[in-house]
């Protein structure tokens, strides 16, 4: 059985569905797929934490389904500008379970990721599945990809 480790930016699934669909993104429907006859190594959701009541039953379902959430505080600057992203945290994660998983699986449409999808695929001899929104997904990133996975209606709720 294949291992996996499953990392999904929370933030930019949400951005990116919403834009693309006007829907929300199905979390159990993507477990499904993703997780199919493999074992999980390890599943994070990487979330901004406002806070609110709403936002943490969203991240208790996200437990509920498999996921360990990693959050971050939500930073306003004094200049109005928000900061609030998981990249480092994400590739880190990344490059440590590349050692004990098989396949990497990467929600995000980010083109930063590319270069860290390349090192998985060339350093550690990894295949790396992207699942993002095809028209809010880097081309860069999709061409790095063992297989790029589109977040289309198959994957969304309602």
């Amino acid at each position: 059985m294949l291992k996996v480790a499953i990392l999904v930016d929370v933030q930019n699934v949400y951005y990116t569905v919403r834009g693309a669909y006007g829907r929300n993104f199905d979390y159990n429907k993507f477990w499904a797929q993703a997780t199919a006859n493999r074992e999980v190594v390890k599943a994070f959701c990487y979330a901004i934490d406002r806070g609110d009541q709403k936002q943490r039953e969203f991240q208790n379902i996200l437990r509920a389904i498999g996921f360990d959430v990693k959050l971050k505080p939500f930073i306003q600057r004094s200049d109005g500008s928000a900061k609030g992203d998981w990249d480092v945290g994400i590739a880190l994660d990344a490059i440590e379970y590349a050692e004990q998983a098989d396949v990497i699986v990467l929600v995000s449409g980010d083109g930063d990721f590319d270069l860290l999808v390349n090192k998985i695929r060339v350093k550690y001899g990894k295949e790396v599945e992207v699942y993002g929104v095809p028209q809010f997904t880097a081309a860069s990133l999709m061409n790095e990809a063992s297989e790029f996975l589109a977040i289309d209606e198959n994957f969304l709720l309602g």
